[in-house]
């Protein structure tokens, strides 16, 4: 009867775990050559149309590029997320990708734990020491960063050029640095382009359900466009989308963040401020693929295109000429290391 119980608690086992795991694609037989990637999605999964979409498509993009075989793995709650990463690491993958600042502490952990198994980090929060000395991530593990200050720049400096109010609007979804450095740079590119402006700046939370909260989102928009705010960027996740219905019900913008977000609210969305994370992805994935894969910071910015600005059909008439032209001057500048953005308060 022991042995039965315990035959039955390890089929179960194996059942939640393949309930989790998405090969995407049709099996394949394994080969030396072959690499294995596992990808954990932070919280809203796939379908987020922000950056757990955006992981997707660079590791899509390296199934078809460069040959690699992948598996998805779309956690729940909690410790879901842990168990993803080391159920992917225990099965000996090539490449182990958490996506999201909240795996920070597991990848960190894992990869002291598993030293052969190369791990990689989107939006991994770098530590640093009491004397503020950035601690370098484990020799496995690579720390994908982004310079989100300076996309945010040129969209800070895009809302109050187009604005036609002096007051401007922010929704930040958890309050916390990585958040705050969108925030940041946002704020300067106002002052830069109008110093006497006001940005007024919200967060729906001080916690990660803050990032899925569409309802709060909504009402900070609704509350800001109402003090004679007519451009809202937020960086907020699926609580974006509360900001939009605001934009849509006002009459007024809003900016999205990490992808295109424009299909969220045609005619209102005034662009996006862009991530690279499908770039950092597949960069991440082809270096293990080439063998020249090294733990460490990577960090990708304007000058990386790791972030911009979204400028094509659906809201060039939204964007006049002379605007574009400053925005590209800013950017430029911003390169040069003639304009240091700042991503601290």
């Amino acid at each position: 009867m022991k042995k039965l119980l315990i035959l039955v608690g390890v089929l179960l086992v194996v059942h939640v775990a393949l309930l989790f795991v998405h090969p995407s694609g049709a099996a394949v037989p394994p080969t030396g050559d072959t690499v294995d990637v596992g990808v954990v999605f932070d919280l809203g999964g796939r379908g987020d149309k922000s950056f757990n979409d955006g992981a997707y498509l660079g590791a899509e993009r390296a199934e078809k590029e460069l040959g690699v075989r992948v598996r998805f793995i779309e956690p729940g709650e909690g410790s879901d997320r842990e168990s993803g990463l080391r159920l992917l690491a225990a099965e000996g993958m090539d490449l182990v990708i958490g996506v999201g600042f909240i795996f920070t502490d597991d990848l960190t952990q894992l990869a002291k734990e598993y030293p052969t198994t190369r791990f990689a980090g989107v939006d991994y929060s770098v530590a640093t020491d009491q004397d503020g000395k950035v601690i370098p991530p484990p020799p496995n593990l690579a720390a994908l960063k982004f310079r989100e200050e300076q996309g945010s720049f040129l969209v800070g400096a895009l809302a109050a050029l187009v604005g036609r109010s002096k007051k401007v609007g922010f929704v930040g979804g958890m309050d916390f640095p990585l958040i705050q450095k969108f925030e940041m740079g946002y704020k300067a590119g106002v002052k830069k382009v109008c110093p006497d402006c006001e940005v007024i700046s919200q967060y729906a939370g001080v916690t990660p359900e803050a990032f899925r909260n569409p309802g709060k989102g909504k009402e900070l928009a609704l509350s800001q466009y109402q003090q004679g705010v007519n451009v809202i960027f937020h960086a907020s996740g699926s609580t974006g989308l509360g900001v939009f219905e605001a934009a849509r019900q006002t009459g007024k913008l809003a900016i999205g963040v990490d992808a295109d977000q424009y299909k969220e609210a045609p005619g209102f969305v005034l662009t996006s401020m862009v991530k690279g994370v499908d770039n950092a992805v597949f960069d991440a994935i082809k270096r293990v693929k080439e063998r020249r894969f090294e733990g460490g910071i990577y960090q990708y910015g304007l000058a990386e295109n790791g972030v911009g600005y979204v400028y094509d059909a659906n809201n060039a008439k939204l964007i006049p000429a002379d605007v574009r032209a400053r925005l590209e001057s800013l950017k430029q500048d911003i390169v040069a290391g003639r304009i240091v953005v700042p991503s601290t308060r």
